[in-house]
């Protein structure tokens, strides 16, 4: 490698442009029409901790001094550089990246600067660069409506949306660098202003469209948005629910908010309104013109904020940037999801289940799948409205070729469907399954892999993604071309990034033992800060491993995790929801899978709570089929946990709900049933996909 192509300091090292064509000839991945395509793979080989060359099959993927680096750098970088060049740039970049170190005196850093000297546009990518290769008449979006509406959104006709949009934010005063907080349900209109912020350089926030009025305003105030974009109402299980009140009651404080846009969804017009502040999205875009010249922005510019919310204090908001996210999204989408098989890539029908707001959209359902070309759904309503097949029923209707969801839903559709989908729904599209947001239970993995890949005798793929609002992009998965699958295992890291399972001191855990996961080497999607309080990032993830590789720093992703005799990777939950028993350390993830593999048990959520005698002991709280509570289901529950783990993992108390409370990324929120079960005072709930749960579990612990 030519020294010329990285200069170091004492805390910075940066990669020059050039390395990809210097190690392996091959700087470019587009397909004959200009479009990205698949990275040679001789260059994601090297970056690959997996099929490095040199190494024996079997050897853990991070072992020997747990530094987690088992990759050449400069073979790290050649891939990042080449993800880099699937994009289009109007100003190709000049360095890869560069790092500097984290600074535990200032609790400040690392700096990770991605594709710095280059500038491009986003949106662009995601949609003009389709149109302009010829694809506009390809379908970007299917549509489906909870009420049964449906539209087929054509890249061309995105493009149209997307620059009429671009120029209403403009007439209202939106300019690069402004934020637009969004308070949308799934629907067109949200993707058309993500992508209309990204083309004229605004910072977009998304917020679940079920979230309080509070949860909004924290989000409005704590950005400076200038603009909130929300709905007269939106469709839930058949009924419009309005949505315009809660907008008004979050921007009635001080705020910098001067307008704000609503989309008329449910045709409420009868809502309040203020005169000069409020603007129907009808009013002001459809009579923009349908041409819009996209600006380009340097690869740093800020993309979005993303907030995440924590056990303590405020939520945080997230950083992403323009290139190094684009990059990441686009390329892993491509590796994990896009047919392997380029000439049938025009099949795929992708359909991330995740509501827009959520980072798993961001990246696998808005941008990632966009700057592939690629075709996908979006759906507005729940799983089980009007029907428990609703799900099935979409797979059926587009032919959907990757399907990518919640262990939450796949245990829930396994629920409702114990010997598997109805016959009636064709599911024969499907591919491919990828799972999300926190481990997969082996029994919903074996049942989805079996009756939603029905039509292949062996099992269709199952990719168990791990990653985190805070990394972007996903770090370690199976490939969907393994030929073998470990139920429950997050499996490796991809290429380019890496990671390790260590302890306190940072020492490798030894196989089968839990420690927690760090990233070692994260890649460009990761976020860069938090919004306005760089000192919150850098001691809500770095502070604890800032001295690990002579101060380069691992970033503590919050959990724990362990690997077995092959090195593969299993991920037992946030390191909060470790039960300590007797100085047994157990994982809630553990004992809830021995639950959930009682057939009359739909979901289960373990939490500690504190005991006198033990330290701590297990609180099972569990969602059953029909008449299965009482006494003797509690006894049979706890002796089931016994004999799978040990009778250390008996849960001290089963109580039967009729819900657990989850986030809307469907990760149980394990502290809240601790809270209520010792009676405490509840944390933050804003970020609940079904807050009412909350009060019925407090009813039922009264109650009993």
């Amino acid at each position: 490698m030519t020294q010329s192509l990285v200069d170091t300091t004492d805390s910075t090292v940066i990669y020059r442009a050039g390395l990809a064509a210097e190690l392996f000839d091959a700087q470019y991945a587009h397909l004959p029409n200009g479009l990205p395509g698949p990275l040679p793979q001789s260059i994601v080989d090297a970056a690959d901790p997996d099929v490095n060359p040199g190494r024996e099959p079997a050897q853990a993927h991070y072992r020997g001094d747990a530094t987690g680096q088992q990759v050449n750098e400069a073979h790290r970088f050649a891939y990042w550089e080449a993800a880099g060049n699937r994009l289009q740039w109007e100003q190709p970049f000049t360095n890869i990246h560069s790092w500097t170190q984290p600074n535990p005196d200032t609790q400040s850093g690392p700096i990770a600067r991605w594709y710095d000297g280059g500038t491009l546009n986003v949106a662009a990518n995601c949609v003009d660069r389709h149109v302009d290769a010829g694809h506009g008449d390809k379908v970007a979006l299917h549509f489906e409506g909870e009420p049964g509406d449906r539209r087929a959104v054509t890249y061309r006709n995105l493009l149209a949306e997307v620059s009429q949009t671009a120029h209403a934010l403009t007439e209202l005063g939106v300019e690069a660098g402004d934020r637009v907080v969004v308070y949308l349900p799934v629907i067109v209109e949200t993707v058309v202003i993500a992508l209309a912020c990204a083309r004229i350089g605004a910072v977009h926030s998304l917020v679940f469209g079920g979230f309080s009025a509070d949860a909004l305003k924290f989000r409005v105030e704590d950005t400076g948005a200038k603009l909130l974009v929300t709905s007269d109402g939106q469709y839930r299980r058949g009924k419009a629910v309005p949505v315009k009140t809660a907008a008004d009651e979050a921007v009635a404080g001080d705020n910098n908010i001067e307008h704000v846009l609503v989309v008329n969804r449910t045709g409420h017009t009868d809502i309040p309104w203020t005169p000069r502040r409020d603007v129907w999205w009808d009013d002001i875009v459809t009579k923009q013109p349908t041409e819009h010249t996209p600006q380009a922005f340097e690869a740093e510019h800020p993309l979005f904020i993303m907030y995440t919310s924590g056990t303590t204090g405020q939520p945080k908001g997230l950083v992403h940037t323009s290139a190094g996210y684009l990059a990441h999204a686009s390329v892993t989408y491509d590796f994990l999801f896009s047919n392997p098989d380029v000439s049938k890539r025009d099949d795929d029908v992708h359909w991330c289940t995740a509501d827009l707001a959520w980072v798993t959209a961001h990246t696998y359902e808005i941008y990632g799948p966009l700057s592939n070309g690629a075709t996908q759904i979006i759906y507005e309503g729940v799983p089980n409205a009007p029907h428990t097949s609703r799900h099935f029923e979409v797979i059926d209707r587009y032919g959907v070729t990757s399907y990518y969801t919640a262990p939450t839903l796949l245990r829930s559709l396994m629920g409702w469907h114990e010997n598997g989908p109805p016959g009636e729904y064709d599911l024969s599209s499907i591919r491919l399954i990828g799972t999300v947001g926190e481990a997969v239970n082996p029994e919903a993995w074996h049942w989805a892999r079996k009756h939603i890949g029905r039509n292949t005798p062996a099992g269709v793929p199952m990719v168990d993604t791990w990653w985190q609002s805070e990394t972007g992009s996903t770090i370690i998965s199976p490939r969907q071309t393994d030929t073998t699958f470990k139920p429950g295992s997050g499996s490796r890291p991809l290429p380019g990034v890496n990671v390790a399972v260590v302890d306190e001191q940072g020492n490798a855990s030894e196989t089968n033992q839990q420690g927690v996961i760090v990233v070692t080497r994260p890649g460009p999607g990761a976020a860069r800060t938090v919004w306005g309080n760089p000192e919150r990032f850098y001691n809500s993830y770095w502070d604890d491993y800032h001295w690990a590789e002579d101060g380069r720093g691992w970033f503590l992703a919050g959990d724990g995790a362990k690997t077995d005799e092959d090195g593969d990777i299993w991920i037992l939950g946030r390191i909060d929801d470790v039960i300590n028993i007797s100085g047994h350390r157990l994982s809630t993830i553990e004992i809830e899978s021995a639950l959930v593999s009682h057939t009359n048990v739909i979901e289960a959520g373990v939490t500690p709570v504190p005991h006198p005698k033990t330290g701590h002991c297990a609180i099972a709280f569990v969602v059953t089929r029909g008449e299965f509570q009482g006494a003797e289901a509690q006894a049979e529950l706890t002796q089931l946990v016994a004999k799978q783990i040990g009778p250390v993992a008996k849960p001290n108390d089963v109580v039967f709900v009729p819900d657990v409370p989850k986030t809307r990324s469907g990760k149980i929120m394990r502290r809240l049933l601790t809270q209520l079960y010792t009676g405490d005072t509840l944390g933050d709930t804003t970020s609940l996909q079904n807050e009412p749960a909350v009060a019925k579990i407090a009813d039922v612990l009264q109650n009993r």
